[in-house]
């Protein structure tokens, strides 16, 4: 009887916060505007299902709940986490109940905040490749490309790696990984299902696909930096075929997710072409530095 009864305050208790999230998401709308700074507040807004937007107005943070634990993506900057932590609270969520933080990208402005969110929810950090070595040292290296420009961060202890293809579950979560390198070797993209009564959708984190680099890092040094664009055009034709309803980026403005958020959107949230067009622009970005590299060229 003790542990049916547990059970059920349990369930009462994760239907509260579920509860107490989509009152407080009902009543927002997003007042961030594109081109916005970093670390400029958000209010949390929902976006479908059970996932939630929780970052700031430069800088995409999503949380994916269940009743029994929830999924933070990013970290975003080493100033970030206050407002992060703040989002969530105000959705009735504890940080407590933050099992997993995964990352996009080990640059300072995506994995600055992996530290202190890891110390206050005492999460495990997910990443993958290089990225996971990055993040553990505070700072990538020469494998990446903006190495030379590319601020340092709080180290994270205890990282764990991920592999391509591998899916992190937790109660009823499971986000997969996906091997999507180029903006850094380690990029990584996720993917998974949310519901809303029986109409379930594919959701879609896309890591960064522009080709940014330091005055020094070539991409079409195939000595230094063997297959590195074969890997790029790779992981961009994985996300040309990716399951994709609604796309999410680590930057909102390169999904423009200001216009397709909040309680009066401009844009459809919805729409399962937008994975395959953030691909082909990737390509065309890609195409054009390479011409570019190859025009400067001894």
């Amino acid at each position: 009887m003790r542990l049916h009864l547990y059970t059920f305050a349990i369930f009462a208790l994760a239907g509260c916060s579920a509860h107490a999230a989509k009152t407080v998401a009902a009543t927002q709308k997003s007042t961030c505007q594109p081109d916005a700074d970093w670390n400029e507040p958000a209010s949390p807004l929902h976006i479908y299902g059970n996932t939630w937007y929780v970052g700031t107005c430069g800088l995409s943070a999503l949380l994916i709940t269940s009743a029994h634990g929830h999924i933070l993506i990013d970290g975003d900057t080493e100033k970030a986490p206050p407002l992060i932590e703040a989002n969530i609270r105000k959705l009735g969520f504890r940080l407590a109940d933050v099992r997993y933080i995964l990352n996009s990208h080990a640059h300072s402005d995506h994995a600055g905040g992996l530290a202190q969110l890891q110390h206050d929810t005492g999460a495990v950090v997910i990443a993958r490749g290089a990225d996971a070595d990055a993040i553990e040292r505070g700072q990538g290296d020469r494998s990446d490309p903006q190495y030379l420009e590319s601020k340092k961060f709080p180290p994270v202890s205890n990282v764990r790696r991920v592999v391509d293809g591998e899916i992190i579950t937790l109660d009823t979560l499971a986000l997969t990984a996906h091997a999507t390198p180029g903006h850094t070797p380690g990029g990584t993209s996720w993917t998974w299902t949310s519901c809303e009564g029986e109409r379930c959708l594919q959701l879609a984190y896309l890591d960064s696909v522009t080709p940014l680099s330091d005055d020094v890092y070539r991409y079409t040094d195939e000595v230094s930096h063997p297959g590195f664009v074969a890997a790029f055009r790779a992981g961009l034709a994985t996300i040309a075929a990716l399951p994709c309803d609604i796309l999410l980026t680590p930057h909102p403005d390169a999904s423009a997710m200001w216009s397709r958020l909040g309680a009066q959107p401009s844009s459809p949230l919805i729409d399962a072409e937008a994975c395959r067009r953030y691909a082909a622009r990737g390509n065309e970005k890609l195409d054009t530095r390479i011409a570019k590299e190859h025009a400067s060229a001894p």
